[in-house]
């Protein structure tokens, strides 16, 4: 049955619309929670361990041949002379690429790998102790946010945006510790920053201005090293997990 609200303001109905209802839910859903803690401790657990790293993001579908897959490897190498381990999804592409340069130069090499339907097995250049397994992918985010230092982010699908559009908007909202993210590849990044510049920005106004500083473009890593090591110069501050999440 429909119910009164008395206290709807002017204007409103005061009789609301019988809601739909849950189908039948599994027992099982009730345990999900478990699962879901127990995931975060493992990893809180297992990364606590490792010392500042830089999480590389990229597509799956890259080839070894591919210019941004070399790009990637390069970037990962002069991350780890710098003193950082790499964390990536743990997957094929662009993944194995940051894990290949960290492997190449005895840097340490982190994993989070998901379970997908028909994929992803993780790449062979991940330290045999630093693979983890994840069946949930907002733990498995909080994990590439907690422990980054910084973002490098080559080009990628749906889930290279997700995890880019889910860092900046939780340094913009400030709920967590400003840090750098880096777009590599300005072939592929200028169209997208063109758009939220001229209408996410300039037409809609849904952004500040100093929003797009978030997010610079570069092609070389040498420009990516740069910026990593300027933010955290002009700091002074000791690395640390970012422990608002």
């Amino acid at each position: 049955m429909s119910k009164n609200n008395n206290h709807a303001p002017e204007g409103v109905l005061r009789t609301k619309h019988a809601m739909k209802q849950w189908g039948k839910l599994k027992a099982e859903n009730s345990w999900t929670m478990f699962k879901v803690i127990s995931e975060f401790v493992d990893g809180f657990e297992r990364l606590n361990r490792i010392g500042p790293c830089v999480s590389i993001f990229g597509s799956a579908r890259t080839s070894p041949d591919h210019k941004y897959y070399k790009l990637a490897v390069e970037i990962a190498k002069r991350l780890t002379d710098e003193g950082y381990g790499i964390i990536t999804g743990g997957g094929p592409g662009i993944m194995e690429a940051g894990n290949k340069g960290a492997a190449l130069n005895n840097g340490v090499s982190v994993g989070l790998n998901i379970s997908l339907p028909h994929e992803q097995n993780h790449n062979p250049y991940i330290d045999s102790d630093k693979v983890l397994h994840f069946r949930y992918f907002f733990v498995r985010k909080v994990m590439f946010v907690k422990y980054a230092q910084a973002f490098v982010v080559l080009p990628g699908g749906f889930g290279t945006m997700d995890e880019l559009f889910e860092v900046l908007t939780l340094i913009q909202t400030k709920k967590i510790t400003p840090v750098p993210i880096v777009l590599v590849g300005s072939d592929y990044w200028k169209g997208l920053k063109q758009w939220i510049k001229e209408v996410m920005l300039e037409q809609a106004h849904n952004i500040n201005p100093d929003d797009l500083k978030l997010m610079p473009i570069v092609d070389d890593p040498e420009e990516v090293i740069k910026i990593i090591n300027d933010f955290y110069a002009s700091r002074k501050s000791e690395f640390t997990p970012n422990y608002e999440l």
